[in-house]
């Protein structure tokens, strides 16, 4: 299933998958300029306990599925799929009136 997009829809598309890209740049560095002060930060004040990790680790995973699905690496995020879902859905409902008709 192939859809037929407007240029203006193109367009359209084209301009959100942008944004989309652009705002997860702007977490990525984020992420690398506040856990670089974080480092700084634990390893001045108090070098024997660091904890600099945690929010490494744990923003790090948040960077790293927002980069999977802005980039569409799995298919499930996808809008592709999506659409396909919502058209089995609709077929489905379609049949069912159908069959009680």
């Amino acid at each position: 299933m192939e859809a037929n997009y407007k240029e203006e829809d193109q367009y359209y598309l084209a301009k959100k998958k942008v944004e989309k890209i652009k705002g997860f740049y702007g977490n990525l560095v984020s992420y690398i300029a506040v856990n670089i002060l974080l480092i700084f930060i634990n390893l001045s004040t108090t070098p024997n306990h660091l904890w600099f990790y945690w929010p490494l680790i744990w923003w790090g995973l948040g960077v790293v599925f927002h980069g999977l699905k802005t980039f569409e690496v799995f298919p499930v995020f996808g809008k592709d799929w999506e659409e396909r879902k919502i058209k089995e859905l609709m077929e489905k409902e379609n049949e069912s009136k159908n069959k009680w008709q």
